[in-house]
């Protein structure tokens, strides 16, 4: 909206991020004034923990860039203990805000409500932004939205849970039809690095191919910036039947061998 640039960084949180961080400070024209996270990530299903933090909120002062933190996924983990806050880390206030989303945490996909929290000059600025674009979501949603803060909240521990047992089903059933894919930590998401056999055709034919033939439809990594290569997303939104559905499909286009689209289908492109 405003004209500015995007420069993709690797979504990562080791020091490999943080020299790709430095560099790409000290080599964009004109400087960066804004740095975005998103941790649990989507679509890498990395997590962030406080060192990593307190890393970035150092940088980020020393630059004088302002942090923007999505935190959509923060309720969606599976291992130890929830992901941390940005906020967290004394004097991430001064530079940070930080998002957040009811979609993910109560089910509320489509209903376009979140808040904002962090330093009172980023949020002024943002609040005059949002009064020219909209002014207020429908009265219902508002009231359900209070109802699902404010109510018990076992509700997000069973979705939790949920997400767990559709991690653990697609991982194992992956790994038993031949196909590696680290389980995520966090995030309704599983980066999957394309098999190696058909490494070759990049993100966006693969996709294809699986489709076409085990009829599973899945993201291009390419879709999330040139980083994104050489994987693909799975989205853990179908329930487990059908996601062992999906494993089967995938197990059957994985053992027939072929990396090609069959000529009828290629000629459908």
């Amino acid at each position: 909206m405003s004209g500015g640039v995007i420069r993709h960084l690797p979504a990562r949180t080791d020091s490999q991020f943080m020299s790709s961080l430095d560099k790409a400070v000290r080599h964009s024209v004109p400087k960066p004034s804004a740095l975005v996270l998103n941790y649990p990530a989507n679509p890498t299903a990395v997590v962030a923990d406080r060192d990593f933090y307190r890393e970035v909120v150092a940088f980020a002062k020393k630059h004088e860039l302002i942090v923007l933190s999505d935190l959509a996924y923060a309720e969606i983990y599976f291992d130890g203990e929830p992901p941390p806050s940005i906020l967290e880390i004394p004097g991430a206030m001064d530079i940070s805000v930080e998002f957040t989303t009811l979609s993910k945490t109560y089910a509320m996909p489509g209903w376009r409500v979140g808040f904002a929290v962090g330093n009172e000059r980023l949020i002024h600025a943002l609040t005059r932004v949002k009064s020219y674009l909209d002014y207020g979501a429908f009265t219902p949603i508002q009231v359900a939205a209070v109802a699902a803060l404010n109510g018990p909240q076992d509700c997000v521990d069973q979705i939790r849970t949920l997400y767990r047992e559709r991690r653990d089903v697609l991982i194992r059933g992956l790994a038993s039809a031949g196909w590696d894919v680290p389980s995520p930590d966090g995030s309704m998401f599983a980066w999957a690095p394309i098999p190696a056999r058909f490494a070759g055709l990049g993100s966006v034919e693969f996709s294809k191919l699986l489709l076409a033939r085990a009829k599973v439809a899945v993201s291009p990594g390419l879709g999330f910036g040139e980083h994104g290569e050489g994987y693909v997303r799975i989205a853990l939104v179908e329930n487990t039947h059908r996601l062992r559905q999906a494993v089967r499909n995938i197990r059957a286009f994985l053992q027939a061998g072929s990396n090609q689209l069959e000529p009828e289908l290629e000629a459908t492109q």
